[in-house]
């Protein structure tokens, strides 16, 4: 067996051709629709201004010594919170105080005035509530009176989503490597559609967070693998900037929230237009084929074969023989069988200490950029203004972001890059809170700053977690990683209604220990590209030493990979991504590293 890698088909098919740009096309429009529903929620569930109903029709109401004859006129001085109370007469002659959560009926009567000091009977909202529908014409808070003792409700909406979301980055990471990647992006996308659907008909306030909880599961399942699928579609010329640019279609996703929520004022017809986005790819889905370097580790070389065929033809170029340039011999009746490898669990990613204790400061950024991602989008409707305008600006500010973190990674390393963003992340929160209310432009700009470090941090990260783990548990490790960095998501909504206590309240919980650890932590791991340290890298050929010897090695692009037989079965081929480095010098064998 030749020392060649699997960076050498690219080199023949083509880094990123008319059949990797179509593939990559279809696979980043649905990360739109992911982006849409995680965040279709900030308006989904907005809680209008509200009073409690009177028990019965209304002659007349009174607030702040205006009289009106309709109780939807006074909206513009009653406010949500306050002691503010409306004075109604009913046609009865009867004259309630209504409040948010409360109503009282004059025992006494009394004219319809505001300085009534008789003794009056207070009783529940039994009649419902009357909604101030000057913004949004129904939302699932209206639909389902999910206000005063039913308010925990609302606010768990977020939360049970990203729980699910939680749930589904750990199934179908692990799923996708045992039944292929091709299989769980098809199931996921079905789901986003049937769910999403599904939530918009929802009969009752249950019905509807079980659809949103497998409408969650669907969409983490579908970025954790999609990200995996592409990066093994894609050559090393063209697979950072690629990579990286996925977020971008979240981040329009997002801006697709702003414009459909300010068109579109009707929560359940709000969902079904969102939820349509979905349907090209649901359509297209089926025209994608399974990646080689699934195939190939599971010994299902003549498909591999056939894919690879299919990519250098639609980029018109000469095809390759996998059993020449990857010396594998097809005819041996060993070879058409699936290897028998160790399945991996997560216990793998902490095979040793070092290897451990990078995986967690791994996590740590996840969880950090993910509670940094959601809070600065959740909160932007609390800055003052436009709500519609300021959520637009916290998608928009994130292509940009994307941009600079693949000139910066490139140019001073993943590394750097990293902790920078994740430090100036932390300081923008800190500087939100010595703003006064009243400029809240200047509260919308730097809260923008900020959104922009985070949303640097977070996407670097999916690339970088995906750079340092070998291809048979890549899936895992992106997988765990996005797990752990969902705890920052249900976080996140709680540290948003903390606004109701003090304006620059959830700015604390973002602007303490995580952001400035994760920076701090960030110095513990391998700065790439670049030289990695031999210690980080023997680590892992350690690791894969476990499964197989080490014959043979590869170096391409920046990328290290191992070319093997199974020690178990002497006649079976194994290929893997080791590591991301870019070494100054072939890779020596691990046992000339250990007599060292």
């Amino acid at each position: 067996m030749r020392s060649q890698s699997l960076e050498l088909i690219f080199d023949r098919v083509g880094h990123f051709g008319r059949f990797q740009i179509v593939l990559y096309l279809i696979c980043a429009f649905q990360n739109i629709s992911c982006g849409i529903h995680y965040l279709a929620s900030v308006f989904m569930t907005v809680s209008p201004y509200h009073t409690c109903r009177p028990p019965g029709n209304v002659s007349r109401v009174l607030s702040h010594n205006i009289s009106s004859w309709r109780l939807e006129d006074i909206w513009i001085l009653f406010f949500t919170g306050h002691e503010d109370r409306i004075v109604v007469q009913l046609q009865n002659g009867e004259v309630w105080e209504l409040t948010s959560c409360h109503r009282f009926r004059r025992d006494e009567k009394s004219g319809l005035n505001s300085d009534y000091n008789g003794p009056k009977s207070s009783f529940p909202c039994v009649d419902g509530y009357v909604y101030d529908k000057s913004k949004w014409d129904s939302t699932v808070v209206t639909q389902w009176d999910l206000v005063c003792n039913r308010e925990w409700f609302a606010k768990v909406i977020q939360p049970v989503f990203m729980l699910g979301v939680l749930l589904g980055a750990m199934i179908f990471g692990y799923l996708s490597d045992r039944i292929g990647r091709r299989l769980v992006l098809w199931s996921t996308s079905a789901g986003i559609f049937f769910f999403g659907i599904a939530a918009a008909f929802s009969f009752d306030y249950y019905s509807f967070m079980i659809a949103r909880f497998l409408l969650a599961m669907s969409g983490s399942g579908y970025l954790v693998v999609v990200f995996v699928y592409v990066t093994e579609f894609i050559g090393m010329k063209a697979r950072t900037w690629a990579c990286i640019q996925m977020h971008s279609f979240f981040a329009i996703g997002t801006m697709v929230v702003a414009l459909t929520g300010y068109f579109v004022r009707t929560w359940w017809i709000y969902q079904i237009v969102l939820s349509t986005v979905t349907i090209p790819f649901v359509l297209c889905c089926w025209i994608l084929p399974e990646t080689p370097f699934w195939l190939l580790s599971e010994g299902r070389y003549e498909e591999a074969q056939k894919v690879v065929d299919t990519i250098a033809k639609w980029n018109r170029a000469s095809s390759c023989k996998l059993s020449e340039l990857l010396s594998l011999d097809l005819n041996d009746p060993v070879g058409n069988e699936p290897l028998e490898v160790k399945k991996h669990n997560l216990l793998d990613l902490f095979c040793d200490w070092n290897v451990g204790t990078r995986t967690l400061t791994v996590w740590l950024i996840w969880f950090t950029g993910c509670l940094g991602f959601y809070f600065f989008s959740l909160n932007s409707v609390n800055l003052g203004g436009n709500e519609y305008l300021n959520l637009f600006l916290m998608g928009a500010v994130e292509i940009p972001a994307y941009i600079f973190m693949c000139l910066g990674m490139d140019r001073i390393g993943r590394r750097s890059v990293l902790a920078f963003a994740l430090i100036s992340g932390a300081l923008f929160c800190g500087v939100v809170m010595v703003i006064p209310k009243d400029y809240f432009i200047w509260t919308v700009v730097v809260t923008m700053a900020g959104k922009f470090a985070i949303g640097a941090s977070f996407g670097l990260i999916y690339l970088y977690t995906a750079e340092l783990y070998p291809t048979r548990v890549r899936s895992l490790a992106v997988g765990s990683g996005s797990m752990v960095s969902r705890m920052g998501s249900i976080v996140a909504p709680f540290c948003v209604y903390l606004s109701s206590v003090w304006t620059f309240l959830p700015q604390v919980p973002a602007r303490s220990q995580p952001p400035d650890a994760a920076g701090r932590q960030c110095s513990q791991l391998p700065s790439l590209p670049g030289p990695v340290r031999s210690q980080f890298r023997v680590q892992w050929w350690r690791f894969t030493e476990t499964l197989l010897t080490a014959p043979r090695w590869g170096r391409r692009a920046g990328l290290l990979f191992y070319v093997g037989r199974s020690p178990s079965a002497p006649g079976e081929p194994f290929i893997a991504v080791v590591a991301a480095v870019e070494a100054p010098s072939p890779a020596p064998h691990p046992q000339s590293l250990e007599a060292a």
